[in-house]
């Protein structure tokens, strides 16, 4: 029987059926012209004359159908066959990104649905996101990126972080000029928001402010909540003048005007604390935001700072309800809480602000801690909030030669596989070196690719950040390039693994005495190529340990595919996060931030430390001792606890991993996450919507450091 060879080399049966069919549909379309009995004699005619003939192409069959029909005086039919073959050939052309695509649509494309542990790639709109990010990666791979750093990235020797939103003019993360904003007004939507009157206000102002922001860029936003103080304080002056003219007594009026004052002061929190949770930005998750919490001595408005902190603390450690009623942990906003001269010893003013401070940590995670001390060791002088979770930016001096941190921000991020580069150098120090050096070329390259993206931006890509205060105030249509060099804004060099490569080349953790001398070798290479590459190219580049929320068990899976299974290395299903102690590695501590302190001054455009702890709710004064120590010994670190909920028996306590690394409940055994509240650090945030499987790999590994 006569077989017809399909497009894809398959064979079938000849079926003089399927001719006539697509003829009539030619015919019966706009563009044809219907023959009576035309379709199956022409389909006749076809099989007639290969019927001598073992085999048969689609292709010969197509051209046949076309012919005849020009043949049987049926042009028009002809031309709407052949133009309803090329729509079928479109429909049947696989574009790069529509396996990725589909894989979103179908739920099995996991390594893009679990990239980000804040975003719930199920819902819509946040699906709408991340379909339209694979269709931007495509294009920035294919039109925008050299293909030699695109197959830089897609081997694993470097990762160009946030693809998906490479071909679009906005930057990473920044430090909100929020005191700006509300202080000398501002624009939402096109409408003109003047300087509030009153505490709340403000705090509505400021949660719009942050959902615009967060619209328009991809990264993290931090901000001083000392900005809100001034406005605590036309709270109370407006509350006093109205107790004074409704009561006769000054000390019923005074008292009056403070319950009022306190009212206002906690439906304000509220407002930032709600809004920020349940606020959709136009990139499917809820703000990145960080509130940064400084008893700062030179703060004109303290006393109001101080109890704007507190009620952030109290509120926290309450917590948000669930859909089940029951009060949990939020993942935002992140909480930092700086450790000062006046907050840190028994005796000392705002003690018992840090005590609580402590009790939220143990409750609910955060805040995090800075140690005013240590940072200005490494800031010349300087404490001020990374922006997001931990990039921190170099001191930078105004015209007037004040410094200035509120109002900048960073281009983007480009991160090295330190592991992929051990595993090539087999063990050859030397040799691990040569191939750092030509591979922090690659991260150059990236860098100077966001800029000179960057740099054809003007102020209208972004009003609210550009003309209307978050970063500078500039007129319509003008250029923002100047705001990207003379270290005004960062670009970042990352890094990821030492660990791993110090196994790798030293044979050994870098917490030993050879790693730890080889791991502060490649922290002082990265920063000469920072030094370096900031005075030719008039940029500040920055060193940064990478968050690696995602891309730990991305480097990793690629290395194992192309290397195979390595002992401490690839065998994890991650790798450890920049210069972070292994989490398997038994340390204390005190220990922990003592060695990882070191890092963190080798690390300034970025660095985070952090210690796994039980549930220490009811040992507040134990956890105080460890935040005292790190006032004294480290810059920036964090506590690990758990904090989870099942609503389907009600249990409230840690959510397990069996060992197949599924979650389930202790109690009732139940493995439904759409039921599960898990909350775990990912990174220098909480996540909250489950992790990748190396990620998952990597928490369940996580030891406890006291």
């Amino acid at each position: 029987m006569l077989q017809v060879v399909k497009r894809n080399g398959e064979k079938a049966d000849f079926k003089e059926e399927k001719i006539s069919a697509a003829i009539l549909k030619a015919m019966n379309s706009p563009s044809g012209v219907y023959i009576k009995n035309q379709p199956e004699e022409i389909a006749y005619i076809i099989k007639e004359k290969y019927k001598n003939e073992d085999e048969i192409s689609i292709y010969d069959i197509e051209e046949s159908v076309y012919y005849e029909l020009i043949k049987n005086n049926n042009p028009a039919t002809a031309r709407a066959y052949e133009s309803y073959k090329s729509i079928q050939a479109y429909k049947r052309e696989q574009n790069t990104s529509d396996n990725d695509i589909l894989g979103l649509l179908n739920q099995t494309n996991v390594d893009v649905m679990d990239e980000n542990s804040n975003k719930n790639p199920i819902i819509a709109s946040t699906q709408r996101d991340l379909i339209a990010g694979e269709v931007a990666k495509d294009i920035a791979k294919r039109k925008l990126i050299p293909a030699h750093l695109v197959e830089a990235h897609d081997s694993g020797a470097i990762h160009i972080h946030d693809l998906d939103y490479l071909i679009q003019p906005i930057f990473n993360c920044c430090l909100v000029d929020m005191k700006n904003m509300l202080d000398q007004g501002t624009v939402v939507n096109g409408k003109l928001i003047e300087s509030p009157k009153s505490f709340q206000v403000a705090c509505n102002v400021m949660t719009q402010i942050i959902a615009q922001i967060a619209s328009n860029q991809y990264g993290g936003q931090s901000i001083n909540i000392s900005c809100l103080s001034p406005y605590l304080k036309k709270s109370y002056e407006k509350n006093l003048k109205l107790a004074e003219n409704t009561l006769d007594n000054e000390d019923l009026a005074l008292s009056m005007a403070d319950a009022m004052t306190q009212k206002d002061l906690e439906s304000g929190i509220q407002t930032i604390q709600y809004q920020i949770n349940t606020l959709m930005t136009s990139n499917g998750q809820a703000p990145f935001v960080t509130l940064f919490m400084h008893t700062d001595e030179k703060d004109p408005y303290l006393s109001e700072t101080v109890k704007i902190i507190e009620e952030i603390l109290k509120q926290r450690i309450q917590g948000i309800k669930n859909e089940s009623g029951v009060y949990v942990t939020p993942a935002f906003p992140k909480l930092i809480y700086v450790l000062d001269d006046n907050n840190i010893n028994d005796d000392s003013k705002y003690y018992e602000l840090t005590r609580l401070a402590a009790k939220c940590t143990a409750k609910r995670m955060y805040p995090d801690y800075i140690s005013a001390k240590k940072m200005k060791e490494n800031y010349e002088g300087n404490v001020f909030s990374p922006m997001g979770c931990r990039a921190f930016l170099p001191p930078y001096k105004d015209d007037n030669g004040n410094y200035k941190f509120d109002g900048r921000f960073n281009m983007g991020v480009c991160t090295i596989n330190l592991p992929q580069i051990g595993i090539l150098a087999q063990n050859d120090e030397e040799k691990f070196f040569e191939i750092l050096e030509k591979r922090l070329d690659l991260v150059k390259e990236v860098g100077l690719l966001r800029y000179e993206h960057l740099s054809k931006v003007t102020s209208d890509s972004s009003p609210i950040h550009f003309q209307h205060g978050a970063i500078a105030r500039l007129p319509k249509h003008t250029p923002i390039k100047y705001l990207l060099e003379n270290g005004y804004a960062t670009v970042t060099i990352g890094y990821i693994g030492i660990y791993e490569a110090s196994m790798l080349v030293k044979g050994d953790s870098h917490t030993s005495a050879g790693g730890k001398e080889f791991a502060i070798k490649i922290m002082d290479l990265l920063n000469k190529k920072k030094k370096d590459w900031s005075k030719k190219y008039n940029i500040a580049f920055a060193v940064y340990g990478t968050p690696a929320e995602s891309l730990t068990h991305r480097f990793a899976s690629i290395d194992k595919d192309r290397f195979g299974v390595i002992k401490n290395v690839t065998d994890k299903g991650y790798y450890t996060n920049s210069f972070h102690v292994d989490v398997r590695e038994e340390i204390s501590v005190f220990d922990k931030f003592d060695f990882e302190a070191e890092f963190q001054a080798l690390s300034t455009g970025g660095c985070i430390s952090y210690a796994e702890i039980p549930n220490m709710d009811h040992n507040v004064d134990a956890l105080l001792t460890m935040v005292k120590y790190i006032y004294n010994h480290i810059q920036y670190a964090e506590f690990n606890t758990k904090s989870d909920y099942c609503s389907n028996c009600g249990f409230d306590g840690e959510i397990l991993l069996d060992e197949d690394n599924n979650w389930y409940c202790p109690n009732c055994g139940n493995k439904d996450k759409s039921s599960l509240t898990v909350v775990r650090r990912t990174c220098g945030y909480l996540g909250e919507n489950f992790w990748n499987e190396g990620r998952t790999k990597e928490i369940k590994a996580r030891v406890l450091h006291i």
